[in-house]
């Protein structure tokens, strides 16, 4: 099936802002809903693991709701490695990488929507609580945050062009976004920590917009400490290197082994033909 520029702008819009809504969500509910006053130690509503859980499950759904149509890509950084690699044609990097970031945009601000009674009293100056829409780095300076960024999101590429390379061993009966959610969880477990592993610009950028918009203080954008470039800027080199890093290797083997085993086949039926 072929797709107008619309119906994959959609799809992107919708499948991102579903990204949004389930992964800053799951922040949500671990940030605000804690006791008042707080308790030391206490582990509110699953704590890191349900933030981890909740962002896989986020790709998950936002795949499922767009991946017929666009592919779901959800991920500027995705975007850009697919058209760099010939997987994706350039014409139509813009209204994707669009709709991604418009789609975060929404869909943090519907997040917002849902918990704004809670929010307003847990957070009535909205001065702490914008980590709930961005990320933050665990060490201040620039290149922590970004080498951080480029090793998660090469990590993200490399394993998603292993599950859908139809000459690996694919997933079956439609189990392919299921597992692309469990490798955002197996990052976010073991790569977590520094910079709250955005992976992906769109995801990052967008609620932090929102977060300015809606006047949230240290949101790291236009107020306090500048931290948003890492996790913009550290997915693109990530992607790439991950993307190339995968056709270089485990793809061109594959590749490769896939020619050699076609060419006794071709010949045979060569030598049948001329008889």
């Amino acid at each position: 099936m072929k797709f107008t520029k619309g119906q994959e702008f959609v799809a992107e819009f919708l499948g991102t802002m579903v990204l949004i809504l389930f992964g800053c969500g799951s922040v949500a509910m671990v940030v605000l809903f804690g006791s008042n006053p707080p308790i030391p130690g206490e582990v509110v509503k699953g704590g890191y693991t349900n933030i981890v859980l909740g962002w896989g499950l986020a790709v998950t759904m936002g795949i499922y709701v767009s991946g017929a149509i666009s592919g779901a890509h959800l991920n500027p950084a995705l975007t850009l490695a697919m058209a760099a690699t010939k997987r994706l044609p350039w014409a139509k990097v813009p209204h994707y990488i669009l709709a991604q970031f418009l789609g975060a945009f929404v869909g943090a601000g519907l997040m917002f929507a849902v918990y704004y009674p809670k929010w307003i009293l847990v957070d009535p100056n909205l001065g702490h609580t914008a980590g709930i829409f961005c990320t933050f780095p665990a060490v201040p300076g620039f290149w922590p945050g970004f080498f951080d960024q480029v090793v998660g999101t090469a990590l993200l590429l490399g394993m998603i062009l292993a599950i859908v390379d139809k000459l690996n061993a694919l997933p079956g009966s439609n189990m392919a976004p299921f597992i692309i959610g469990l490798v955002i969880v197996a990052i976010g477990i073991s790569f977590g920590g520094m910079n709250g592993y955005a992976i992906n610009p769109a995801r990052d950028l967008g609620p932090r917009l929102f977060s300015v918009v809606a006047g949230f203080k240290n949101n790291g954008l236009t107020d306090g400490p500048s931290v948003w470039l890492p996790p913009v800027l550290g997915p693109f080199m990530g992607a790439l290197v991950g993307a190339f890093a995968y056709d270089l290797t485990i793809g061109r083997i594959l590749l490769k082994t896939h020619m050699l085993s076609q060419a006794p086949e071709q010949h045979s039926e060569g030598m049948d033909a001329s008889h």
